[in-house]
């Protein structure tokens, strides 16, 4: 056995070549969501489609991410990992296609519900479902938490670049970026080896059994932590800086390539602070602060003091993101790891754009309530989980 092999459920598992081949999914994957992230909605705006076709394109890629991510814990072990994984490029590169080139609602439509055409870097929905499952599979001597921090931060920075390139583009045609990632993507997913497969080969692969109470509890936790996050999206935040802050828009792209850069340090940072205090540990301990942060944005007296106070909570506030997604592959039986991630997930996607719909109805009478609500829902999150997990970890 080589240095880069190591013993798994009875075979050889080259643990680096598979990390290196997953992560380099996530990089071509998540420079292709960093471009969309910013060409999407223009592409859909110039095209002329109306503002209410726009929001069922907006609604149907939630919906899909959110059905892909169920579809993933209930067939994932089943079909093979590696084989849905590699579905799942073949489809990107068709839905990715079909936004690029054709403004017809109906095809759209179908784009969006296979939830392979996200705008979000980091967890981008049955996606990232599946590469949870993985990775621990390939983490040999690795502490989980440290291997989804990087993991996390090749999201992020690659996920940075494809947002500077739209900027510099503009162009729908641009959009073919996510064929062309799908397609360098694919020879790495069909060469990852059978070590990142379900380990033990049972008739209930899909379901979940001993891991469901534990589930049910993490899936409840992370739906209202995300419902709080529904309330501040970066859209709305770029709202509340223009509207009540008159930033420009120079400004505000500077603020958030910021934010991009923050949240790659922080998501090292947790993964060095998890292997000293431990995973529930820096889950609560950086995220309640952020979350006193967030809320204190609401109170800024002026633009200077709102990105600075928004750029601290980025800096706390996903440090949480690598820990949770280990924490729930830690908690949970092996063979339930694809289930536990893909409804764990797909809990988070269906309370988000809750959260949005009533920020949308609360803001009314002040720009700065959203903010102070979300600071609070997400710190009753935080007691909540430190409160039923902080006796089950070390």
């Amino acid at each position: 056995m080589t240095d880069s092999e190591r013993t798994y459920a009875g075979g050889l598992v080259p643990s680096n070549v598979d990390a290196r081949r997953i992560f380099g999914v996530q990089a071509l994957r998540a420079f292709a969501y960093g471009l969309g992230s910013v060409l999407v909605g223009v592409t859909l705006a110039r095209r002329g489609l109306s503002g209410a076709a726009v929001g069922v394109v907006v609604g149907s890629l939630l919906a899909g991410i959110a059905l892909a991510s169920v579809l993933i814990a209930r067939y994932g072990d089943r079909i093979g990992r590696r084989r849905t994984y590699s579905a799942l490029l073949v489809l990107m590169a068709f839905s990715g296609t079909l936004f690029a080139l054709t403004a017809w609602l109906p095809a759209l439509l179908l784009a969006a519900l296979t939830g392979t055409v996200s705008t979000d870097v980091v967890e981008s929905g049955p996606f990232t479902s599946l590469e949870q499952a993985m990775l621990p599979h390939t983490a040999g001597d690795t502490p989980p938490a440290r291997l989804f921090a990087t993991y996390n931060t090749v999201a992020t920075i690659t996920g940075s670049l494809g947002a500077l390139a739209a900027a510099a583009t503009g162009t729908a045609h641009w959009l073919l970026a996510y064929p062309v990632a799908a397609g360098l993507a694919l020879p790495l997913a069909l060469g990852l080896s059978a070590g990142v497969e379900e380990p033990a080969v049972v008739e209930s692969r899909g379901r979940l059994d001993r891991s469901l109470p534990v589930v049910r509890q993490l899936a409840a936790l992370f739906a209202l932590d995300s419902f709080g996050g529904g309330f501040v999206p970066q859209t709305f935040i770029a709202y509340l800086l223009v509207k009540k802050f008159h930033a420009s828009a120079e400004t505000i792209g500077i603020v958030f390539f910021g934010v991009g850069l923050l949240q790659a340090i922080s998501f090292q940072l947790a993964g060095r602070l998890a292997a000293r205090i431990g995973l529930v540990r820096t889950m609560v301990f950086s995220h309640l602060p952020s979350n006193v942060l967030l809320a204190g944005i609401a109170f800024a007296p002026n633009l200077t003091v709102a990105i600075v106070l928004l750029l601290a909570r980025h800096l706390l506030s996903q440090m949480d993101v690598p820990v949770r997604q280990a924490l729930v592959v830690t908690v949970v039986e092996p063979e339930e790891r694809t289930a536990a991630a893909g409804y764990t997930n797909a809990t988070r996607y269906v309370a988000r754009p809750i959260g949005s719909l009533v920020a949308g109805a609360v803001s009314g009478g002040s720009l700065g309530a959203p903010f102070a609500i979300a600071g609070a829902i997400k710190s009753v999150y935080d007691l909540a989980f430190y409160a039923l997990f902080r006796r089950r970890l070390p």
